[in-house]
């Protein structure tokens, strides 16, 4: 039998690792503030070629079973930054009177939070941990079932292709430069600009809460 006809079906999450700086202060974000208790550690002291290393790898684990996973690398440079949503976050599910729990918790520990964002499928929440990460914590309704329409997200999908193409094409580039290279990295942004991609009629307007600015 061919190999690429044994049917493949991804179970699920195991983990989503990233990098962190100080893994005492992203224990005290995930575990102390989110609720997510610390499962397992190691350090970490060869590769797997045998290069000498020095690293701590951390997990914590969500209500599924699945993890968090941090690895903290001293002699390892690494950009941390404020990530915008755009290009990197993780969202989290949680039932929705949590949602207004969080943030107020956030506000009293002066951590950088945006929203409660009706998205129509889900109500968000944003947060950044301390290394400049965006958390989202996610409250699905009760019929999300507007998000699973594969034949008409196959189209959009089409459409943006085409329109990229047809962009490329009058630019006589690969790389036409339509879209903004400075992206805004403050959370005050985050639900308005996923609001822009949804339908008007998924997106009520919500009212802005203050935002608490300063590390965990």
């Amino acid at each position: 039998m061919n190999m690429y006809d044994t049917p493949i079906r991804i179970q699920g999450l195991h983990h989503n690792a990233w990098r962190c700086s100080d893994s005492g202060r992203t224990r005290r974000f995930y575990e102390d503030f989110l609720g997510l208790p610390l499962v397992h550690a190691f350090e970490i002291t060869e590769t797997r070629t045998q290069r000498a290393t020095h690293a701590l790898h951390s997990f914590y684990e969500l209500g599924d079973g699945s993890f968090l996973a941090f690895f903290e690398v001293p002699d390892m440079p690494f950009d941390f930054k404020p990530q915008h949503d755009f290009d990197l976050h993780i969202a989290l599910e949680v039932e929705r009177p949590v949602l207004d729990v969080m943030r107020a918790r956030a506000q009293l520990a002066g951590i950088e939070v945006r929203g409660i964002t009706n998205h129509g499928f889900i109500h968000s929440l944003y947060l950044r941990d301390p290394d400049g990460y965006v958390v989202e914590l996610s409250a699905p309704v009760k019929s999300d079932a507007g998000l699973r329409t594969p034949a008409q997200a196959r189209q959009v999908l089409a459409r943006w292709q085409q329109q990229r193409g047809r962009e490329a094409a009058a630019a006589d580039t690969p790389n036409p430069g339509w879209a903004d290279t400075t992206p805004d990295t403050t959370l005050d942004t985050l639900a308005d600009t996923l609001a822009d991609t949804l339908p008007a009629a998924a997106t009520a307007p919500q009212p802005a809460p203050d935002v608490a600015h300063g590390a965990s």
